[in-house]
């Protein structure tokens, strides 16, 4: 009896279910994947409300304690006395208040140990045009007690600037040094102004919490799992069918 070598078009129809297979693996795979991605953000986001939950809820503490380790200390709220420099301030743009486009203004300030350091005084409103510059709160010089809010160079807000380009380098609080051309070192992290002794540079709209949701990440995961279930599904029934 002579052998009878398999036709091309019965070879291909042998390695399609093996090329099948190999597709769904793929793709449960990169579901797998995708689902434990967004696992980890949704971890790592519940970590970072938490720290900023119990941070916020602590008593406000010293600029001393703070400049040993800024990075312990974010979202704390910290006590100083100094004063404002209103030569050296910047207007961060693309900011909003309940909706409305406007800045937020930052002012250098120097604590009576003489610390340096920018201070985010909050949101204001802008100009009547695009030509017409925002009216400034007033800036005075005399001698204040503040509380604010612990920031650091990473967490400022990113976007465009007056006079300063947008950059994603961590080192935003040098470009605000160079752009005023301060010859003072400030410290490597800023306050979010939330009351002052000076009731007339109170900020009618300070700097806002961040939203202290997880989010959507743990939906996501399981909704990834799912779909990795429906392509498994997918490939049984497929054999089946055969």
């Amino acid at each position: 009896m002579k052998n009878v070598a398999a036709s091309p078009k019965a070879r291909a129809k042998e390695s399609h279910p093996f090329l099948t297979t190999l597709v769904a693996i793929g793709l449960i795979a990169l579901c797998i994947w995708a689902s434990n991605w967004q696992y980890q953000r949704g971890v790592a986001r519940h970590q970072r409300n938490a720290v900023i939950s119990s941070h916020v809820a602590q008593s406000p503490t010293t600029l001393t304690l703070i400049s040993k380790d800024p990075t312990e200390a974010e979202w704390r709220r910290v006590e100083a006395e100094g004063s404002f420099d209103p030569t050296h301030q910047i207007l961060l743009r693309n900011r909003y208040f309940e909706g409305k486009y406007g800045f937020d203004l930052l002012t250098l300030f120097t604590d009576v140990s003489g610390k340096t350091f920018w201070i985010d005084r909050g949101w204001i409103a802008p100009g009547k045009s695009a030509t017409t510059a925002p009216q400034l709160p007033i800036t005075s010089t005399n001698p204040v007690a503040i509380v604010g809010r612990v920031r650091l160079d990473q967490s400022l807000p990113q976007g465009s600037f007056f006079a300063i380009s947008p950059s994603q380098n961590g080192k935003l609080i040098e470009q605000w040094n160079a752009q005023t051309k301060t010859s003072r070192q400030t410290e490597n992290f800023y306050l979010d102004l939330l009351q002052v002794s000076d009731l007339t540079m109170s900020p009618s709209a300070p700097v806002e919490l961040p939203e202290l949701s997880d989010g959507p990440h743990m939906a996501y995961a399981l909704q990834w799992l799912f779909f990795a279930g429906l392509v498994g599904y997918g490939r049984l029934l497929l054999r089946r069918s055969r």
